[in-house]
């Protein structure tokens, strides 16, 4: 429909109080929350990332566009709520202990929101434990770890060492990503998922949570 089609233009232009208006409008005219989050705001969101995959579009404007996504949030949540519609997965997210560093784990947060799942963030400079605590109390079926920083990446092994001590191993997918790691990397320490960049761990992210 075309309001679907000028909310996902919208959205990647980041104009938020114009893509608020128009998910106002689209309510008004009856039109479910679902319909709109998934086929006008996602879909405008998944452009982002692939755009942003392939260089086409850059950090500002991914920022923007998230904030355009999360006015519209704003007004769908509660018709989402009440409709009883669930996110399509958890993940827990952070930056490693000791690495200060969050644009790239924001911008992962971002592309996972962009595919409807629920992302419990827990910022910078994050213990084992603290992954762990957060998997059990929100059975998230991913924990994704970020690093920026060679010293920093090696605290991605005690990572998975606490999940395994902790008899959760089995029931979460441990994802990776920042400038210093690599696939091999991933492998020798016994995570499951290395990503390159943001919009391929939400692809993954996705494809973990079976949809």
């Amino acid at each position: 429909m075309e309001i679907l089609k000028e909310i996902s233009e919208l959205l990647q232009k980041g104009k938020a109080d114009n893509l608020k208006n128009l998910v106002q409008k689209a309510i008004d005219e009856g039109m479910d929350a679902k319909t709109i989050m998934e086929e006008g705001m996602m879909t405008g969101m998944n452009i982002i990332g692939v755009k942003f995959k392939n260089n086409e579009v850059y950090v500002p404007e991914v920022l923007i566009a998230a904030r355009a996504m999360n006015a519209g949030i704003e007004i769908l949540k509660p018709l989402l709520e009440s409709g009883g519609v669930q996110a399509k997965g958890k993940v827990v997210i952070g930056t490693v202990q000791g690495d200060l560093h969050d644009i790239g784990k924001n911008l992962v947060k971002i592309m996972m929101e962009g595919k409807g799942l629920e992302v419990i963030d827990l910022g910078i400079d994050v213990s084992p434990e603290q992954y762990v605590n957060a998997a059990k109390e929100n059975n998230a079926q991913i924990i994704a770890c970020s690093a920026l920083l060679t010293t920093t990446m090696l605290q991605m092994e005690n990572v998975v060492k606490v999940i395994c001590d902790a008899g959760i191993r089995d029931k979460v997918t441990i994802m990776i990503g920042g400038a210093p790691l690599t696939e091999n990397y991933c492998k020798s320490i016994g995570a499951d998922i290395y990503s390159p960049d943001a919009a391929s761990a939400a692809e993954e992210a996705i494809a973990v949570c079976g949809n």
